[in-house]
């Protein structure tokens, strides 16, 4: 009867241990990246009345008489499975789809936490507001006008300059993708060409492109149709406060070209098939491209800053209509995009699936600032909780294994949510309920051996 009352006693503690651990999960049933608890029990050791006895040639095996000592807690087990995903606006509410866990720290030690509401404090760098821990990443270094982030590197604290600025970018390159009417009028031979004349024959484009200090030059390129030939048309470049002097439109050869004219060839199905330096020009020597990628190279120099720029003419590719094409069809002969753009500041910003904040800028370039970083663990329910949403490695957890987000079996990161709690209430309350049966049925066994014991006690009346 004493064994009855210790085993009772451990029902009723460890039942009372399993139902703080549903009350915490049901306190936490709104608590962003909140992870539930499940308590798992196991039996004590039991006292062995008689051991076994193995079968002989005259009478069958003997199995153990064994008495039970009650029950203990086997493990406290945290619960990863993904919670919900509620809806915020907020571009720095973040939440994690899949595994994985967000980085933050503070000094030196490192915490993880599923619970992505972050933002900005006011040096930009991007922390939790709720205890002021630094998220952790990669930023980006610019190299050669681009970009790029190392997320293999050192893990740095994540700054996002707001109104910080871009520098402007000199133009370098000017692409077309259009067509020049096939019909156009041809100049007359015998006689100068009227006004109105020289207007048909000739389709200018005007382009606005950069210098290095971000001010607009209007480049202007007339496209005028060759009397001699009929698929030919004479390209002549001029930019607007540049030097005519010593501006050039040359293609690549041996020699260069000091006019500011090309020839482009067209075949009869309307697709260009070389372009040369104009040999009707002093200073150009015919140099022709007629492979590959049709360019030339408009070289001028801008007096007011003493400024030499180099800009690239991109045509498209021989027999292909990626680029300037002569059809039947209306002249629509046009740069389409240019690489040149003026200073401008930070305007806002993205974070997308794997992490990477972009930063948006007012001169309406686009340019990558950053990259959260992601850990997983092997066994993340070998992490221990250490409050404020976050978890901390253990010895049993393993090492945590830090990249970007959608690699190395990562989670995707979801920006304007945060992951909502993954506790069920219905089945807490059903655990409630069995927990409270458990804990009711081990009293009695608690009263019921006292009655016992009373009766023995009154045996000797």
């Amino acid at each position: 009867m004493m064994r009855s009352l210790y085993s009772g006693v451990s029902g009723l503690r460890n039942h009372q241990v399993r139902m703080d651990v549903l009350g915490n999960n049901i306190a936490n049933v709104n608590t962003y990246g909140f992870k539930k608890s499940r308590v798992s029990f196991q039996d004590i050791l039991s006292q062995t009345v008689s051991g076994a006895a193995a079968p002989t040639a005259e009478k069958g095996g003997v199995n153990p008489k064994q008495v039970g000592l009650g029950m203990n807690i086997a493990s406290i087990d945290k619960v990863f499975t993904q919670g919900s995903l509620q809806t915020t606006g907020l571009n720095l509410d973040l939440a994690l789809q899949g595994d994985g866990f967000f980085i933050e720290e503070r000094g030196e030690e490192l915490f993880y936490t599923r619970a992505g509401a972050f933002a900005l404090d006011k040096n930009g760098t991007l922390v939790n507001p709720a205890n002021g821990l630094r998220v952790k990443g990669w930023q980006a270094i610019e190299s050669g006008g681009e970009y790029l982030i190392n997320a293999s590197g050192d893990l740095e604290d994540i700054i996002v300059p707001v109104g910080g600025k871009d520098p402007a970018q000199a133009t370098s390159v000017v692409r077309y993708r259009s067509n020049l009417f096939s019909e156009t009028p041809l100049l007359p031979l015998d006689r100068p060409p009227t006004a109105e004349e020289a207007l048909k024959s000739t389709v200018a484009t005007n382009i606005d492109v950069y210098d290095s200090k971000g001010n607009i030059h209007v480049m202007t390129i007339e496209f005028t149709r060759l009397q001699e030939e009929k698929n030919a048309w004479r390209a002549s470049a001029s930019v607007e406060g540049a030097d005519p002097e010593t501006l050039s439109f040359d293609i690549a050869g041996p020699s260069r070209n000091d006019s500011n004219s090309v020839i482009i060839r067209f075949n009869n199905r309307g697709a260009p098939v070389s372009v040369n330096d104009d040999p009707t020009l002093v200073g150009a020597p015919a140099d022709t491209v007629s492979e590959g990628r049709l360019a030339g190279t408009i070289t001028l120099t801008l007096p007011e800053d003493n400024i030499t720029q180099a800009i690239e003419i991109d045509l498209g590719n021989t027999g292909l209509y990626d680029g300037i094409t002569q059809f039947a069809a209306p002249s629509s002969a046009k740069a389409y995009e240019q690489d040149g753009y003026g200073m401008g500041y930070l305007e806002s910003f993205t974070v997308d699936n794997s992490g990477v904040i972009t930063g948006v800028y007012t001169n309406g370039k686009k340019a990558p600032i950053a990259q959260l970083a992601v850990a997983t663990f092997t066994n993340p329910q070998g992490l221990s909780a250490e409050g404020d949403n976050t978890f901390r490695q253990t010895n049993n957890s393993g090492l945590a294994n830090i990249g970007a987000a959608e690699t190395g079996g990562r989670g995707k990161v979801t920006a304007g949510t945060l992951e909502m709690s993954n506790v069920d209430l219905a089945e807490e309350f059903t655990d409630m309920i069995v927990t409270q049966r458990g804990f009711q049925a081990n009293s009695r066994s608690i009263t019921t051996s006292d009655q016992m014991l009373q009766e023995l006690l009154t045996l000797k009346r």
